[in-house]
């Protein structure tokens, strides 16, 4: 009994970590195609003689602190005044409603083309106040904005031209970040986006792969959108599942990665955590929607299995979850086994699946212009706090597979831009959910792992507990530590 349940545990142990190295193999195949296709860079075609009607739409639910600044820096955007269509789509339930209200209509007042559109219902969620907007908007292409956004006014020129192609459905930009150097959380953040971004969006459009629209920063062409059948609420991440039907219909898209588009990033991580769990809920629910649809498609096998993968790679934290739990008991089994068998077995599936995630990020930083030190010092962390979301993210990829929607609970925003800006005080404040004690108990599971390998001098097996504990502890201190701070307040919920 004892020998089959070593041999259970070992087998199980090797087969998580082999699928996790054919993940972090994947971020090297993305980071191969980018260098490969790096001179593909999409090349707009000269300002139109007469420019389209756009009509920009800002999705707003209860966003007291940042909503008049969305719509101030749109309001400011460079484009012919005649052509410019702004909707405010309002499904607010606080006094963002009123805000929003008598801001938009001092705007009018001066002659801006703005419309303010409140639902009481909700439905949809943002999809349906996207949807909404469509059926009364009055261009031809439609740019959306989140309202963490704060857009350029060259957007618009910039992005326009692309639509010269009648293939062209839609227009992403890259995302930058307002507040990166508030917190070591906001810096960990920015390099994940800045690898989704500069790595994956560019590897995957230029090497004629699906990619998909953001939510935000994007401009769509209405009739890809009509074409691919609407804004539609049967998942969390409507922009991922639109994307995915256009392209499927046989629009094209383009990613500009020289047009940035500021935006501001949680500071806090039990908002933090909702965010990623609505973006892994939602890539599962898509996959299950629409996965039968494309393998049946009449694309190129290699679109077709990077599609796949994309709409999958979520199920890695499930996996992540079951390593947790399997990497200290294999260590232990393992010990007086031949020197050998771990150089060839073990080492190279750790390295794919470790060193192939620092090799991407460090990638990511490096185009954005961090060299030396600079671009491998933070990585560590990067990878513990991509550990330490497997709890939060393997519950949103559970709840993927149920065939309920759920709600569409969006991001608070607290209009953090400086080092001296605060949150701790202002409302929308995201409670703890039981993925923080999971991590607790994780955290106090590694603590004493890590003390016993201290203990049978398990030197080789180190680093890889410190990567478990580390990212444990952090999640979990992150979650406790402003409660603590705050335990003598009333604390201020989310309307």
């Amino acid at each position: 009994m004892n020998e089959l349940l070593t041999q259970t545990t070992l087998a199980s142990y090797y087969l998580i970590l082999g699928v996790l190295a054919l993940f972090g193999a994947h971020r090297l195949v993305l980071l191969a195609i980018y260098y490969r296709t790096r001179h593909l860079r999409p090349v707009a075609p000269p300002a139109p003689a007469e420019w389209p009607r756009v009509t920009v739409q800002l999705p707003l639910y209860n966003e007291l602190y940042v909503a008049t600044r969305l719509i101030d820096a749109v309001c400011a955007l460079d484009y012919p005044a005649d052509r410019l269509e702004i909707q405010v789509l309002d499904d607010s339930t606080d006094e963002t409603r009123e805000i929003v209200a008598r801001h938009v209509e001092r705007l009018r007042a001066r002659g801006v083309d703005i419309v303010h559109l409140h639902r009481v219902d909700r439905k949809g969620y943002k999809a349906g106040a996207l949807a909404a907007g469509v059926r009364r908007a009055s261009g031809s292409l439609l740019a959306v904005f989140d309202a963490d956004f704060v857009p350029r006014p060259d957007f618009l020129k910039r992005t326009v031209p692309h639509f010269a192609d009648p293939e062209i459905g839609m227009v992403q930009a890259c995302w930058e970040h307002l507040n990166r150097d508030y917190s070591l959380l906001t810096r960990i953040q920015a390099i994940f986006l800045d690898a989704h971004f500069l790595v994956e969006h560019a590897a995957r459009n230029r090497s004629g792969r699906f990619f998909n629209f953001n939510g935000t920063a994007g401009l769509w062409r209405l009739e890809a959108i009509r074409d691919a059948g609407g804004w539609q609420h049967d998942t969390l991440t409507e922009d991922l599942d639109l994307s995915y039907r256009a392209q499927l219909a046989g629009w094209r898209f383009h990613f500009l990665a020289d047009v940035k588009v500021p935006a501001e990033l949680p500071v806090e991580v039990n908002a933090f955590k909702r965010q990623q769990y609505r973006w892994a809920k939602g890539s599962i629910q898509t996959a299950r929607k629409l996965l039968p649809r494309l393998l049946r498609a009449r694309i190129p096998w290699r679109a077709k299995t990077e599609a796949v993968v994309h709409l999958t790679n979520n199920m890695a934290y499930l996996l992540m979850i079951g390593l947790s739990l399997l990497i200290f008991p294999a260590m232990l089994l393992r010990i007086g086994t031949d020197p050998r068998l771990m150089l060839w077995i073990d080492l190279p599936l750790f390295l794919a699946a470790t060193v192939s995630v620092l090799v991407y990020y460090s990638a990511s930083q490096y185009l954005r212009g961090v060299r030396g030190f600079a671009c491998l010092r933070r990585l560590p962390v990067v990878m513990g706090l991509g550990i330490g979301l497997a709890v939060n993210n393997s519950r949103a990829v559970l709840a993927g597979f149920r065939r309920s929607v759920g709600t569409f609970e969006r991001t608070p925003k607290y209009r953090i831009e400086g080092a001296t800006d605060g949150w701790m005080d202002k409302r929308y404040r995201v409670a703890r959910d039981l993925s923080a004690w999971i991590e607790g108990a994780l955290a106090l599971y590694f603590i004493g792992c890590f003390a016993v390998a201290l203990w049978l001098q398990m030197w080789p097996s180190m680093p890889f507990l410190y990567l478990f504990l580390t990212g444990y502890c952090y999640m979990f201190g992150l979650a406790i530590i402003p409660a603590v701070r705050t335990a003598r307040r009333e604390p201020i919920a989310e309307t």
